[in-house]
C-alpha cells in the first residue's frame, strides 16, 4: 500500500515537473506551442524525472523534488496543469484574493503566533469544508468553472486519502500556492497601472 502510493506521488511530481519545464520553455520561445506538442513535452519531462538516470543517484529526480517541497496541494497542482495542457480562462482576482487572505491568517497561526491552530480543523472538520465550499461558491459566481472543479477534485481527493496526509488544509492550500496568489496579484496590479498611465498618455489634450 506504502509503495503504491509513494509511487502514485511520484507520478504526480514527475508531471508537475514536466508541466513546469513546458511552461518554462514555452515562457522563453517566440513561438506559441500547439497543446500536442505541450503534451508530448509534459509526458517526455515527466518520464525523464520518473525513472532513474544513474548517475550516482539511486532515486528518480522526481523524488528529490518531493523531497524539497513535499506533496503540493492538489490545487496548486491542477493549476498548473491545466493553465499548460487545458486552454481556459486565468484564474479571477478573487479567487487570488482570497488565497492571499487565508494564507496571511492561517500561517501565523499555524505556526504558533495566538492560542488558535487551525490547522486542527483540517482533521474531519465540518467548519473547514464549510468554509472550502465557499471558496468553490466564490469561484462559481465569478463564472470560473475550473475553479470550482479544482477544488471539488481536493475535496474528493482528501476524502479518498490520495495523499499521505489526513488533513484537508494540505490539499487545498500550500505556501508555494500562497506565493502565486501574492505575485499574480502583484503583477495585476502592476498591470492595471500601466494600462492606466498608458490610457492617460494616449488621451492627454494636445
Amino acid at each position: 500500500m506504502i509503495d503504491w502510493m509513494q509511487n502514485l506521488a511520484l507520478i504526480e511530481m514527475a508531471i508537475t515537473c514536466g508541466v513546469i519545464v513546458t511552461w518554462l520553455v514555452q515562457s522563453y520561445s517566440d513561438k506559441t506551442f500547439s497543446f500536442l506538442v505541450k503534451w508530448f513535452m509534459v509526458a517526455l519531462v515527466a518520464n525523464i524525472f520518473f525513472w532513474p538516470l544513474g548517475l550516482g543517484m539511486q532515486l528518480p529526480l522526481a523524488a528529490y523534488v518531493r523531497a524539497v517541497t513535499g506533496d503540493l496541494s492538489i490545487v496548486l497542482t491542477l493549476l498548473l496543469w491545466s493553465s499548460v495542457l487545458l486552454p481556459s480562462r486565468p484564474a479571477p482576482i478573487s479567487f487570488k484574493l482570497a488565497i492571499v487572505f487565508i494564507s496571511f491568517m492561517f500561517y501565523p497561526l499555524a505556526l504558533g503566533l495566538g492560542m488558535i491552530d487551525p490547522y486542527a480543523w483540517g482533521y474531519s472538520s465540518l467548519r473547514l469544508l464549510i468554509g472550502v465550499l465557499v471558496l468553490a461558491l466564490i469561484c462559481g459566481l465569478a463564472g470560473w468553472t475550473k475553479g470550482v472543479w479544482i477544488i471539488a477534485l481536493a475535496v474528493l481527493a482528501w476524502a479518498g486519502h490520495w495523499h499521505e496526509s489526513t488533513n484537508l488544509w494540505d490539499y487545498v492550500l500550500d505556501p508555494l500556492l500562497a506565493i502565486w496568489a501574492v505575485i499574480a496579484l502583484v503583477n495585476t496590479m502592476q498591470r492595471k497601472r500601466r494600462d492606466k498611465a498608458r490610457s492617460g498618455y494616449l488621451f492627454r489634450a494636445g
